[in-house]
């Protein structure tokens, strides 16, 4: 099974095929003409109410950067399980996510065995004037003595992971018809999470157990996250309505980007949260390693989401806060 050769389409009005995962290319978006950035926002519209997901490319973002962070994290997470023990948390927190600690699919209902991965997981590096929002959201950062080089390489990726989805969101905003500052003017000071996440082979995991992946299925639960993913046979599988399970498309130049739960629900669910998994190493490649870069946008905290009133929305869902939601959806895929 491989990436390259999903059949990401679907047969649009009059027949011709159109993609279910598109690729958009911000520059114009940017500094296009208005026709053209229509045009994108339409696209992006389309693509977000059938499986939540998109392919950006001309995010200005430098491979090397995303490499060098995989050669960091990769030291660490080769190191014996009990030099990383020190670093180890649980699902929300700072540091090493171990195997066992983790099952995505519990957030669907579903019993699952763990998934078959590990993490370093880190979120803002700045305090919040709150002192109870500090305590339940803000932690200062733990980056490992033995990965020396990944402290520096993550601030500047998250840097530039935080210019990304301002754009991002302008585009959202336009995409469903409304001013620019929609979404991000209750992203001023967010939370947002970042996990780096390896997927040994069975040299590491040993054999998966039935039903076991490296993440189970789910959706994400924020707003919208920004995805750095290698091809493999035990990639990432995106579900829809239309197609059921299928791998996604990849482009190594570009993100892959889809919408969490809360943004759906922002949407009045005109915006489907992007349903996904990843399959575990594959029979026939048991020693494929893959590593992702995973960036979870969030709100500022207090941030309370009401949904879009139709004719844009199509559900008026209650009023929440996004951090309350948030911290619910956290605590559902802990292994206890």
């Amino acid at each position: 099974m491989s990436d390259a050769s999903t059949p990401n389409h679907s047969i649009g009005p009059g027949g011709p095929r159109v993609p279910r995962i598109p690729t958009v290319d911000l520059r114009p978006w940017v500094s296009g003409d208005p026709a053209t950035r229509e045009e994108i926002a339409r696209t992006v519209d389309a693509a977000l109410q059938t499986a939540g997901f998109l392919l950006v490319t001309g995010h200005g973002v430098d491979p090397a950067l995303r490499a060098d962070i995989r050669e960091a994290a990769r030291a660490f997470f080769r190191l014996p399980a009990e030099v990383k023990q020190p670093y180890a948390v649980k699902v929300g927190g700072r540091g090493w996510l171990g195997p066992g600690a983790e099952a995505n699919g519990y957030s669907e209902g579903t019993e699952t065995p763990p998934d078959l991965k590990e993490s370093l997981s880190f979120a803002t590096h700045e305090p919040f004037d709150d002192p109870e929002v500090d305590a339940e959201w803000y932690a200062p950062n733990v980056w490992p003595a033995e990965a020396p080089g990944l402290r520096a390489l993550c601030e500047e990726y998250l840097a530039r992971m935080a210019e990304l989805e301002n754009h991002l969101l302008e585009l959202l905003g336009a995409s469903l018809g409304l001013e620019a500052d929609f979404f991000t003017r209750h992203m001023s000071h967010p939370t947002f999470g970042f996990n780096i996440n390896w997927y040994p082979g069975t040299e590491v995991i040993g054999e998966p157990e039935e039903g076991q992946f490296r993440i189970g299925p789910h959706t994400d639960f924020g707003t919208v996250t920004i995805l750095d993913r290698q091809a493999g046979k035990g990639g990432l599988q995106v579900y829809t309505d239309e197609g059921g399970w299928e791998d996604a498309p990849f482009d190594p130049e570009a993100f892959t980007i889809n919408i969490g739960d809360l943004m759906a629900r922002w949407t009045g669910d005109r915006w489907r949260s992007g349903r996904h998994r990843v399959l575990p190493p594959p029979a026939d490649a048991p020693a494929e390693e893959l590593m992702s870069l995973v960036y979870f946008g969030e709100c500022t905290p207090g941030t309370v989401v009401e949904s879009v009133p139709a004719p844009v929305g199509r559900v008026a869902h209650e009023p929440v806060d996004s951090h309350t939601y948030l911290r619910a959806k956290l605590d559902s895929i802990t292994v206890v």
